[in-house]
């Protein structure tokens, strides 16, 4: 079974989605065969490397509410993402460009490393204020994480895995996305938003009976020996 996320690093949403999905996941029988893949969405594509001000401000101007309101949105976002395991800090945030950081997890796709890698990434932006923009800063996390630190480096350097960024955020629009996160689970079902695990946990065993469907036998030589299957009941009664 192939699942595909469609997020933001710097989401806390997503980051919340995150969380809820591996629950969802430790819950389900057939986790070993399900092959997961964190895709490319910029909630900002205009955004600056560096955006300055912090988020709250931010936050104000974008949806026109005051600083006060602002702060109280962060405050109970932070209270939201404490029962998922995630400690984050909007007061440190230092927001920015995500492209590259989209780019990074492609490589870490191609690696073996991708979750590892957007784990770090959730976290340095949403727990730690990293400034996520930046492509040293960017080389670090990313060799925090398992990627080998000059390839890294390397891949930020010039233009590699940018068709791929872009490819996946086409595919978003394809598919009808405009928020994140976003779950699509064998290209056939859709789930928008940080869903509850047991929510999860129903489209993974939905979409697991519908890909894998019980095959009912009937044995060559039935319990009459007529080729017949064997005895049952049915329709609440037993025939003698």
């Amino acid at each position: 079974m192939k699942v595909e996320i469609w997020s933001d690093v710097v989401c806390p949403w997503c980051a919340i989605g995150k969380r809820r999905f591996e629950s969802a996941l430790a819950q389900f029988p057939h986790r070993d065969d399900v092959d997961v893949r964190w895709r490319s969405f910029e909630l900002d594509p205009t955004a600056p490397r560096e955006r300055t001000g912090d988020l709250a401000e931010h936050l104000s101007s974008k949806y026109g509410v005051s600083l006060e309101q602002a702060t109280t949105m962060n405050r109970q976002m932070t209270e939201r993402a404490a029962e998922d395991g995630w400690d984050f800090h909007f007061e440190h945030a230092k927001p920015g460009n995500t492209f590259d950081a989209h780019r990074l997890l492609h490589l870490a796709a191609d690696r073996g490393t991708q979750d590892a890698v957007k784990e770090r990434l959730f976290a340095a932006y949403l727990e730690e204020g990293e400034r996520i923009g930046e492509p040293e800063t960017l080389v670090r996390i990313a060799a925090a994480a398992g990627l080998d630190e000059s390839e890294a480096r390397e891949v930020l350097s010039g233009d590699r895995y940018a068709d791929e960024v872009r490819a996946d955020e086409r595919q978003a629009r394809a598919y009808g996305i405009n928020g994140v996160p976003f779950f699509v689970i064998d290209e056939k079902y859709g789930v928008s938003g940080a869903q509850p695990a047991d929510a999860l946990l129903e489209v993974l065993e939905t979409a697991w009976r519908e890909a894998n469907p019980l095959q009912v036998l009937t044995p060559a030589v039935g319990a009459k020996g007529d080729g017949t299957g064997g005895e049952a009941c049915a329709d609440g009664s037993c025939a003698i």
